[in-house]
């Protein structure tokens, strides 16, 4: 698979600790290298990293720990544009180590982390972090 760029950005509320925002993230992705960009009054915590699929590892296994393939699937889908999937994660469940999709605003009380992947084959990409299951086994392992 080619080259993998993910992106993941989490608001930091004035009662979070910006150290515990990036634990969150780097419990989802796999080495990222972080930065603290300011925008007006408020700071985000935006985390990059390029590997092919081991940036995803954690991902990777997670959905499969959480018995979620089918939800992820199908958010990857819906977050699906051209070679860009993106979607959002609940902070507070990836700092405690865990998985849940959530909505850009309001179903996450401190926000959520907005996770964007650009590779040349998404599809592709999707099929193997989250692959169709029968009988709640993945298909393609």
């Amino acid at each position: 698979m080619d080259q993998i760029t993910v992106k993941a950005e989490a608001k930091v509320n004035p009662t979070e600790d910006e150290e515990k925002v990036k634990r969150a993230i780097q419990n989802v992705i796999l080495s990222p290298s972080f930065e603290v960009v300011p925008m007006g009054r408020e700071k985000f915590v935006v985390a990059t990293t390029s590997h092919e699929r081991d940036g995803l590892a954690k991902l990777y296994n997670l959905f499969r720990q959480e018995r979620i393939l089918d939800a992820a699937r199908k958010a990857l889908f819906e977050g699906l544009s051209g070679n860009t999937i993106t979607f959002y994660l609940n902070k507070q469940v990836a700092y405690v180590g865990h998985v849940s999709f959530c909505k850009p605003a309001a179903e996450s009380p401190l926000g959520p982390i907005r996770i964007e992947i650009a590779c040349e084959n998404s599809q592709e990409l999707i099929d193997w972090l989250a692959p169709k299951t029968v009988g709640g086994r993945p298909v393609s392992e």
